[in-house]
């Protein structure tokens, strides 16, 4: 019955509408011409409730709510495009299809599922509105308003035994507000790693399903078993907190080298080292760092007059990469007038190190790391190093996502840490990522300065803007966590040409560090003091070994 009377319906709505159109035909041939009056122009205000209703249908958001934007422009675009769309879309679902199909082949005597027909149809997608939400991430999120009444032409044939089972959609219809996150933001084209989609409320679909040449979904109680049983698997999948990642650029290409641990080194002495003045004997000193790093290196005292010098000194470095990074040492003669003299280096590949556990070497001083170098066969004497890779704990930093009532998103992180954790050594990283409406009264050449436990850092200087983007990153390894400590920022300007005044204060800020110890990780942007309107944005994280 439920076939047939859907069978019927359908005649009869073809019937319909050809006999109106043949008797409006006729009507027209054969009725008197009539002089086509001007049309007759009112304004909005003097139509009825049921006028507005006809012709505005649908009110798109960006007419209901203000923080929508309107986008008639982007619509063009996809109608436009659509065509190209279609086929790149389709082919991207047919390379995927197979290995979705592939699970339900030999299950209930399933031979083989494949598409007959596979086209989204002449009908694009409509966004009826965008949201832009601001956030202190490197990122942009977006909330369109997505209706799609498509005329698809998708034909799905299901070989069942010895029968060929055609599936057909039609009338398919998709609202949904889904929150698109393009992160993170990296300076490479298209300037966005990834894209992450979910939805912030389960989508209406509709649809019918033809099977065998009958509409499935005329059968009583099972339109709504399948509407309601496709939205739960869409929510399963993709509701929010649920998400769609999309990888656009290679990892490798835009990922961000962030520390892992922290190398204690201790100096511990030299042996017969080469004499390299005519008068008395060497004064040696140590030169530390990592090999191919321009960072600055780090040095022991001065042993004057001594071969055998010991020093029993500790160091402590910053580890990005264990498995290819090298400790290069270096020895040399400390001179009052004129260069040092190099006595000699070597170099430990960290990949040697067991973590937690201290090690101690002792090396053969060369004069360069090529071996085939007849000089590195002269004996230059030893140096004896204790080292000690320390990992940073496994990140339990957990990242969530509030917001306002303004559409802002806030950036929070929660970390429970233990009374060992508070007592242990750190890295304290301090990224100061830019600033707002910062204004001078003579130059606007503003930099920052970083000031912690009497050490000052510095940005580079950007030149003539109010609105800097620095994204600099600048690190201190403190040897307790800083619970009761304050750090200042203060933004300055440098004065590039002729000028009264070479440097001016646009603002600073002084941050309490106990938030950061207790949550890993904070990222706000403060309103800075002593400044009109400006505001700078600075992430702050904590971590322990």
């Amino acid at each position: 019955m439920g076939i047939l009377s859907s069978l019927l319906g359908v005649v009869g709505f073809g019937i319909g509408i050809f006999s109106g159109l043949l008797v409006g035909f006729f009507l027209f041939i054969y009725s008197e011409p009539k002089k086509v009056e001007d049309p007759v122009i009112r304004p909005l205000y003097e139509l009825d409730t049921s006028s507005l209703e006809d012709i505005l249908p649908e009110i798109p958001m960006w007419v209901k709510n203000p923080d929508y934007d309107r986008l008639d422009w982007l619509n063009k675009f996809i109608l436009q495009m659509w065509p190209y769309l279609d086929t790149a879309i389709c082919c991207r679902i047919r390379n995927m299809a197979p290995s979705i199909f592939a699970e339900y082949i030999g299950k209930f005597n399933i031979e083989a599922i494949e598409f007959e027909n596979l086209s989204l149809g002449t009908l694009p997608p409509k966004i009826y509105g965008l949201k832009f939400y601001k956030t202190n991430e490197k990122q942009l999120v977006m909330e369109p308003i997505f209706k799609w009444a498509g005329n698809p032409n998708i034909v799905l044939v299901v070989k069942l035994l010895s029968l060929r089972i055609k599936v057909q959609l039609v009338d398919l219809q998709i609202f949904a507000s889904p929150r698109i996150n393009l992160k993170p933001l990296v300076p490479s084209f298209p300037c966005f790693a990834n894209i992450a989609v979910c939805l912030m409320e389960k989508p209406h679909v509709d649809f019918g399903m033809k099977v065998l040449g009958g509409d499935l979904m005329s059968i009583p109680g099972l339109y709504r078993f399948i509407q309601e049983t496709i939205k739960r698997q869409i929510a399963r999948l993709y509701l929010w907190p649920q998400t769609l990642e999309i990888p656009i650029l290679d990892a490798s290409t835009v990922a961000v080298v962030k520390p892992v641990g922290i190398l204690h080194v201790k100096v511990v002495r030299a042996l017969k080292l080469l004499n390299m003045d005519f008068l008395g004997t060497s004064d040696p000193y140590v030169k530390l760092s990592f090999s191919g790093e321009r960072l600055s290196a780090k040095r022991t005292t001065v042993k004057m007059n001594n071969l055998n010098p010991e020093w029993n000194e500790k160091f402590k470095l910053i580890v990005k990469d264990p498995q290819s990074q090298a400790l290069e040492l270096q020895v040399y003669d400390w001179d009052k007038v004129g260069r040092h003299d190099r006595l000699g280096m070597q170099l430990v590949p960290l990949k040697l190190l067991t973590p937690n556990e201290t090690k101690e070497f002792t090396l053969d001083l060369v004069k360069n790391t090529n071996m085939n170098d007849p000089q590195n066969k002269k004996r230059r004497g030893k140096i004896v190093v204790e080292m000690t890779f320390v990992p940073f704990k496994p990140d339990s930093i957990k990242f969530n996502e509030s917001w306002d009532g303004n559409g802002k998103m806030e950036s929070r992180t929660s970390r429970s840490l233990d009374d060992e954790a508070l007592g242990k050594a750190g890295l304290l990283s301090v990224m100061i990522l830019g600033a707002e409406d910062v204004e001078g009264e003579h130059h606007n050449n503003p930099y920052a300065l970083i000031r912690y436990r009497g050490e000052t850092k510095k940005t580079k200087i950007m030149r003539r803007t109010r609105d800097p983007v620095w994204n600099e990153e600048f690190q201190f390894m403190l040897d307790e966590p800083p619970l009761h400590d304050k750090i200042s920022v203060e933004v300055m300007s440098s004065r590039t040409g002729l000028s009264l005044r070479s440097k001016e204060s646009l603002g600073y800020i002084e941050i309490n560090l106990t938030d950061v110890v207790h949550n890993g990780r904070i990222n706000e942007i403060y309103h800075l003091i002593d400044s009109k309107n400006g505001k700078i944005h600075i992430e702050i994280s904590w971590n322990v070994t």
